[in-house]
């Protein structure tokens, strides 16, 4: 890996930490369907802009407006909107540890499908996951808080959507991956949008809320596919995954430095335990990490 794409996956992991701090501040205070419908549709007209000066085709909403629905409510509304939900109540740092049991998710998923038996390394790693999220939820006394439970699910449930949406998109009709993260954000504003009458916002946002809900939007959304992608074309889809292993790290530093939540033994032992899990089940070594573009297109 270069230094110039490793740059990029820790400035990537950084960012979509970050994101679970400011869904942690933001939920609170405009509730999680007013925060969520704007970020996506932000984060749709960033892209927008962006395929504009890029000189991209427009997207094929004929062709393609089943699918940019799916994605869009599989991976951007619903899970989007669970995890606002989920921030009500939970700290930044397990926001983002639950996070990162989605390739737990995609493995059952994938066995299921294809009714295929799981060999002993992804048991194990399921049987990891698992154990992880016990220590997490299991030894935090912010799991006796009212509605912990629910906000622990809907974490779990964010992810299930992820992997959801990764194997779908696996099996349908090929979209190029730029189409894909703009298609599926305006898919998502429009399938938020209707809840908005059902759940206005909380309060009036003042000027800093503005700025977070910009930063989410823009930064964290848009701008982050773009790295995503960028990171996919150079060193293939395989190394980038191990933007799956830093984002707990990134979500823990900056809930512990920005909001003074406490970082326990079961915090680090539980999101230890979850990230060997997910390394087990996606069959990453650190040797991926030294893939280069050429290697990945063998």
């Amino acid at each position: 890996m270069s230094t110039a794409s490793f740059l990029r996956l820790l400035l990537l992991s950084a960012i979509w930490g970050g994101s679970f701090l400011l869904i942690r501040v933001g939920a609170p205070a405009l509730g999680p369907v007013t925060l969520m419908e704007a970020r996506v549709l932000l984060a749709a007209i960033f892209l927008a802009a962006v395929a504009l000066a890029l000189r991209l085709p427009p997207l094929d909403w004929r062709a393609h407006w089943r699918h940019y629905l799916v994605i869009g409510l599989l991976n951007s509304a619903l899970p989007f909107l669970l995890f606002g939900y989920a921030a009500l109540s939970l700290p930044a740092s397990l926001l983002s540890i639950l996070n990162a049991t989605s390739p737990l998710w995609g493995t059952l998923i994938g066995a299921l499908w294809q009714r295929a038996p799981l060999d002993g390394r992804r048991l194990a790693g399921l049987a990891l996951g698992i154990v992880g999220v016990g220590l997490l939820v299991g030894f935090d006394r912010v799991a006796l808080n009212p509605g912990a439970g629910l906000a622990i699910a809907a974490s779990l449930a964010a992810a299930l959507c992820y992997a959801m949406a990764s194997s779908y998109a696996k099996s349908a009709r090929a979209v190029a991956p730029f189409a894909n993260a703009h298609g599926s954000m305006w898919a998502a504003s429009l399938l938020i949008a209707p809840l908005l009458a059902a759940f206005p916002p909380a309060a009036a946002p003042a000027p800093g809320m503005l700025a977070l809900v910009a930063a989410l939007g823009v930064l964290c959304s848009g701008i982050a596919y773009l790295l995503y992608f960028r990171l996919i074309e150079d060193i293939g889809a395989a190394p980038a995954l191990t933007v799956t292993f830093l984002i707990p790290l990134f979500g823990s530093f900056f809930g512990w430095l920005v909001l003074g939540e406490t970082i326990g033994w079961h915090t680090l032992a539980g999101g230890a335990v979850v990230i060997v899990g997910t390394a087990l089940v996606t069959g990453f070594s650190p040797g991926m990490l030294m893939w280069r573009k050429e290697a990945a297109s063998a």
